[in-house]
């Protein structure tokens, strides 16, 4: 993730600068499909097996509720969020969600096991990750801008869009430098230690961000903090959601955690948009974001680490490990097997 980060943006930046940007998305299909071969012949498979039946009317309803919240969510500035197209899909996905609770409730292989789902540590990481999730955001959107502003403007910089990109690369380059770090210390801590470590510095690099907004290089040094907060707080979730769920339920639970923090970055793709697009100067016949819009958009992704903070206290405890699992039958026979043998 953090490669794929680190490259992304500068590689973007360059396609879209001498190419055309239509070609990221042939691009990105590329890649995925790359993707899917090499987990085909590299990944081996893991040896865990589960009965159970594909809910494929779960997948359908949880599909079309999110489709519904995010297609709400992110048009809700341009329709209008008291439009009738807005206020239907945003009702309606409340609606879906209602009723696809309640079917995953009752069937008897859900798509996701609520009532594990709902568990306290695995219910406050879901909500840390849509927090995280919207503060994230704020770093993908603010610096790239007053990077390629004019400097006639009086706060951008009037880099070209190639040279932007590469500054972004810092924020990736941490992320990638963080991870072990942040693996070391819930090893020792646990995980909830490390996720509220990447949460205060990522609070404290929006609260930097206003003193180091007008220097280019104070941008990129913010960008690298937020990519060290980053990269302690993807490696701590799955340490918590692993350790209250039981293994079979591991891959359905992380897959849920990253949906929040999908979640999270579509609510705040809405809400810096609006506020970038509220709080403008005019310039060259046109309206571009105010200094004044940027920096409110720091603020608020400060708040939101705040309480991302204020949820991961909440979050119970976790010792030097993650939680031992209960041991099946069918995990135990190799183990008693070659006890009988040294005992005999």
């Amino acid at each position: 993730m953090a490669w794929g980060g680190a490259l992304a943006l500068p590689v973007a930046a360059v396609v879209v600068q001498y190419a055309n940007w239509h070609f990221l998305f042939v691009g990105a299909a590329v890649i995925g499909t790359l993707g899917m071969l090499f987990v085909l012949l590299v990944v081996p498979e893991s040896p865990l097996r589960t009965r159970g039946k594909f809910d494929f009317a779960g997948a359908v309803g949880l599909s079309v509720a999110l489709v519904l919240l995010l297609l709400g969510i992110s048009k809700g500035s341009e329709w209008g969020w008291t439009s009738l197209p807005t206020l239907v899909c945003l009702v309606l996905a409340v609606i879906v969600l209602i009723g696809w609770g309640l079917f995953e409730l009752r069937t008897t292989d859900p798509l996701v096991d609520l009532r594990t789902t709902g568990k306290r540590q695995v219910l406050l990481t879901n909500l840390a990750a849509i927090s995280t999730g919207f503060v994230m955001f704020a770093i993908q959107l603010v610096p790239i801008q007053l990077l390629q502003l004019p400097t006639a403007t009086g706060f951008g910089f009037g880099f070209p869009l190639a040279v932007a990109g590469l500054l972004m690369m810092p924020t990736g380059i941490m992320m990638l430098l963080s991870s072990p770090l942040a693996a070391r210390v819930s090893a020792r801590y646990g995980p909830k230690t490390s996720l509220l470590t990447g949460l205060a510095i990522l609070a404290a690099s929006y609260l930097a961000a206003q003193a180091l907004i007008g220097q280019a290089w104070g941008i990129v040094a913010t960008g690298a903090l937020i990519g060290l907060a980053i990269g302690f707080t993807f490696a701590a979730m799955p340490g918590l959601i692993n350790a209250a769920v039981p293994r079979s339920e591991t891959a359905s639970a992380n897959g849920i955690n990253t949906l929040m923090r999908s979640i999270g970055s579509s609510i705040a793709s809405a809400v810096f948009g609006a506020i970038l697009a509220q709080l403008t100067i005019p310039f060259a016949h046109t309206l571009i974001p105010s200094l004044a819009g940027f920096r409110t958009a720091y603020l608020i992704a400060f708040v939101g680490a705040l309480l991302a903070i204020g949820i991961a206290i909440l979050i119970p405890g976790q010792g030097n490990k993650t939680a031992p699992r209960q041991v099946t039958a069918e995990h135990a026979k190799p183990f008693m097997a070659d006890h009988h043998l040294k005992c005999d």
